[in-house]
């Protein structure tokens, strides 16, 4: 799964890399180091042939949903059945959506049961852009319109694998028009999992364990020894 990310870069180095167009209401961006679920991401959409950059909000609300407490338990899509879940499967074929983020986090379970952090982050230092759709739900008592989003994940590569079982779907930026711009067999195409090398991580400190903490020091390295 991913449940934690960083996303300090700001709107306009984001859209710089990605040959996109900021919206308006990227303006309300502030830099995190430990964002969860329920909170703004950054999303590139495709809109009359052009890239642009939005915020919505982390976790999908399909549009058939009749509140949007789903949000909470639907931030990730798994590759394998992302076609076929009733929540995901007219996102999939309609509404694609690319999630650039500086990094993100999973933990790995040592033999005594402690939980331990590790940062994610490309290889090559350039931003993840992770394979993800959008919805649209409108609220039946205000009429209010809340755009979400979801990140999809799929098997673990063998940088990821000794820290866990599942990763996000990065894609490569030579793949963005693909994602954004082909039908749902293109897309098919590209669930697969990142080629070894295309990231890196390290253990950092518990403290990003709690969303109180946010910070740039979360993501330096940090032993498990210097913890106690």
């Amino acid at each position: 799964m991913c449940g934690r990310v960083a996303l300090f870069s700001p709107p306009s180095r984001v859209a710089r890399l990605t040959h996109a167009l900021e919206s308006l209401d990227t303006a309300s961006w502030r830099p995190s180091w430990n964002l969860p679920p329920q909170r703004p991401l950054f999303v590139l959409r495709n809109v009359d042939d052009q890239r642009h950059l939005y915020l919505h909000q982390w976790g999908l609300v399909p549009g058939w949903s009749k509140n949007s407490s789903s949000g909470a338990r639907l931030a990730n899509a798994r590759a394998e059945t992302v076609a076929e879940k009733p929540s995901f499967r007219h996102a999939f074929v309609e509404r694609p959506c690319v999630l650039p983020v500086d990094g993100y986090y999973e933990w790995r379970v040592d033999p005594h049961g402690a939980k331990l952090p590790h940062y994610f982050t490309r290889r090559d230092g350039d931003l993840l852009l992770l394979a993800g759709l959008f919805e649209r739900w409108r609220d039946p008592r205000s009429g209010e319109e809340l755009v979400t989003c979801c990140v999809i994940t799929t098997a673990p590569s063998e940088d990821v694998v000794a820290v866990h079982d599942r990763m996000p779907l990065i894609l490569d930026p030579d793949d963005l028009d693909a994602w954004l711009l082909g039908d749902a067999s293109i897309r098919q195409t590209l669930l697969r999992t990142a080629p070894p090398g295309t990231v890196q991580h390290h253990e950092v400190s518990r403290r990003v364990n709690s969303v109180r903490f946010d910070d740039p020091d979360l993501i330096q390295p940090e032993s498990t020894a210097s913890l106690f």
